[in-house]
């Protein structure tokens, strides 16, 4: 066995058992060097290949950093609540805190992509999706009144659309999205354990009844570590 994959093998190892722990150091490359009698290349072919797959982040100037490995797959294409990713991916531990629910009056959806010359009456919503402890997801979604009609903040901690869909006899149709990476926010740091990551990934979804009248925009801020994004890629013969 080549000796960079022995030493990728015994780290690789040791943060599936969780001798490592997310988060957690590794030794430095001279202490890797000298504990297992490497030259600096072997070490540094090593733990490239750990970053690769990722097992650990490599920080300048800082050393490399053991990633959680409990990640979650995020459907890009689907359109798909919290409550439903939950159960579908079996996470153990979650919840929803609600930080504003406000009703703006007679404004507009916060995204240059919507032309609107009318003004409504509209339901700003921002929630922090917690997963094993950890706040995540900031959620920022906008919904038009005349719609939904009223929200209570004991609707906004469950499935909002399950009540839509169940409650209020709303058909979703589709969304179209956009998906972004972005510096992190002073909102961000306050609302999510970013650790030291400093950019979110950023999921910005219109979204439209079956009817195809637009009723929603929401923006969802993601720990960078915490989420795959994933679609399946169909060839388009021409």
């Amino acid at each position: 066995m080549a000796k960079y994959s022995a030493l990728y093998n015994k780290i690789q190892k040791d943060i599936e058992e969780g001798i490592l722990k997310p988060g957690e150091r590794l030794p430095s490359e001279k202490e890797l060097m000298e504990t297992y009698d490497l030259s600096r290349d072997t070490v540094r072919k090593s733990l490239g290949l750990l970053a690769a797959n990722s097992y650990i982040r490599k920080i300048k100037g800082k050393g490399s950093f053991v990633l959680e490995m409990n990640r979650f797959d995020f459907p890009v294409a689907g359109l798909i609540s919290f409550k439903e990713m939950a159960k579908r991916t079996n996470m153990k531990s979650h919840y929803t805190e609600v930080v504003r629910l406000h009703l703006l009056k007679e404004s507009a959806f916060p995204v240059h992509a919507v032309e609107q010359n009318e003004l409504k009456d509209i339901w700003e919503l921002i929630r922090v999706r917690v997963i094993d402890g950890r706040r995540v997801i900031l959620d920022k979604d906008y919904f038009y009144k005349d719609v939904v009609g009223e929200l209570t903040e004991e609707v906004c901690k469950g499935s909002i659309y399950e009540y839509f869909e169940n409650e209020l006899g709303i058909t979703i149709g589709h969304a179209h999205k956009e998906i972004i990476i972005e510096k992190a926010t002073e909102e961000d740091r306050k609302n999510l354990d970013l650790q030291d990551y400093d950019v979110v990934a950023v999921v910005n979804s219109l979204v439209y009844l079956e009817t195809g009248k637009l009723f929603q925009f929401t923006q969802s801020r993601h720990c960078p570590d915490k989420f795959r994004f994933i679609d399946v890629a169909r060839r388009v013969r021409p």
